[in-house]
């Protein structure tokens, strides 16, 4: 697996698919650039999740946050981003993503976005 960031997300299969079981990665290193003034911004991306058939792997998620680095972003729209990817990689039973970004201009920002499967597409 490469070491530079790449927006592909690895997967692997979830070992209890027939159990409801969350699973919850911390991410402290996320930085991307604000799209108005280009100065960095940081923050803490937290992906909590219920599986269904896929898991997502550490390393690739670790790459993929990597990839927006350079990029400019606004705070609700990379949270929704990100939410959108991994539910498209992992087509999990629900998940949630927040986004817990340090202080810019004196304001704290906290986005979470959510995501759940429709109860008659669960399989079991």
């Amino acid at each position: 697996m490469p070491s530079r960031p790449s927006k592909k997300l690895e997967t692997f299969a979830n070992p209890a698919p027939g159990r409801d079981y969350w699973i919850r990665h911390e991410c402290p290193e996320y930085t991307a650039v604000c799209p108005v003034t280009g100065q960095p911004d940081f923050g803490t991306i937290v992906v909590c999740y219920v599986p269904e058939r896929r898991c997502v792997e550490l390393k690739s998620l670790k790459l993929y946050l990597w990839s927006f680095r350079d990029e400019g972003h606004f705070f609700e729209q990379v949270t929704n981003q990100i939410l959108d990817d991994l539910v498209k990689a992992l087509a999990p039973r629900r998940m949630a993503v927040i986004g817990r970004f340090n202080v810019r201009g004196g304001i704290a920002t906290r986005v979470v976005a959510r995501y759940e499967k429709p109860a008659g597409r669960r399989r079991r």
